[in-house]
């Protein structure tokens, strides 16, 4: 019986593996793989993605197969995923993450399990960790959202990337059942500021994709307008704009007058995409407002007009 393992090994040796740049071996792989069989592609991929140490030259080779049945390969790609890269995980990161992003493509809920591991794993490259996150908000499963949110609470956790993440993929599942758990984190986040601001920034905005008109939600997205990070008022003016809430132009009215003028900036468009340009007349020809809103007021009435 042919041993296939070392068959592939020549055949890479042939491409020039040991000699020759990614592009040329790439050229080259593509043409082998062009002249055999379906099952010899996989093999030929699981081989390559066990014994070839070039992250560059895996990304290359995984691109190869982005038009094949995803379902054939999912198994194949996991196992790269949850592979302990001793010494070579640097190499190998970009190729693992491209990985995982083909393991979203998938959809497949099958792939929850190895994708949770690889994120819950604080030993693990936070790279790896933030495409397992995107995965699993991609594929949409609810059962990831329990160990999401455990995630985002962890006061031990060494990333905030990560949680920011686990939090960005939360809303993108779009499972209600995490609006309380986020709320009670955002509440006890209150106040502070610094890398913690980042998070709350993520919370208010998968509280705007799971469910803005939540009289909770409502609440947070209200008390966050009032929050000492510009970037969170900003993102509780967008869900507050994006909401069916009735009062959502009033809510965010007062934010006109805010100390930060990218803040007051997003409130004016917020409130020019609700209420149309009586908003602008308002601001430009009313004493109260600062010549900064006054001028965006301008230039917003002239692009219209234009």
């Amino acid at each position: 019986m042919v041993n296939k393992a070392l068959d592939f090994g020549v055949i890479l040796e042939k491409c020039g593996i040991n000699q020759d740049t990614p592009a040329v071996i790439l050229k080259k792989i593509n043409g082998f793989l062009s002249k055999i069989e379906d099952n010899y592609k996989l093999e030929f991929l699981k081989y390559s993605l066990l014994n070839i140490k070039n992250g560059e030259l895996i990304c290359g080779i995984l691109k190869m197969y982005s038009t094949v049945n995803l379902a054939e390969i999912l198994p194949i790609l996991l196992d790269f995923l949850l592979l302990k890269c001793d010494g070579n995980s640097d190499e190998l990161t970009n190729a693992r993450i491209y990985c995982a992003k083909m393991i979203a493509s998938g959809k497949d809920t099958s792939a929850v399990g190895a994708l949770l591991y690889c994120l819950n794993n604080k030993n693990e490259d936070y790279k790896v960790r933030l495409a397992c996150a995107d995965a699993l908000g991609r594929i949409g499963d609810s059962y990831a959202v329990k160990p999401l949110i455990n995630i985002v609470k962890d006061e031990e956790e060494k990333s905030v990337y990560v949680q920011e993440s686990a939090t960005f993929a939360l809303g993108m599942i779009g499972d209600t059942s995490a609006i309380d758990p986020l709320i009670s984190i955002m509440e006890a986040k209150q106040g502070l500021i610094g890398k913690f601001s980042f998070l709350k920034e993520r919370i208010v905005e998968a509280l705007g994709k799971l469910n803005p008109n939540n009289k909770k939600v409502l609440q947070v997205l209200k008390n966050a307008l009032l929050d000492p990070s510009p970037m969170v008022r900003i993102n509780a003016i967008e869900a507050l704009m994006n909401s069916d809430y009735e009062n959502a132009a009033e809510t965010i009215r007062p934010v006109l007058n805010d100390e930060d003028d990218e803040v007051k900036r997003n409130a004016l468009i917020a409130l020019y995409n609700m209420l149309g340009r009586d908003i602008l007349d308002e601001v430009i020809s009313q004493p109260g407002y600062n010549e900064f809103l006054k001028q965006e007021a301008r230039e917003l009435k002239e692009e219209e007009e234009e």
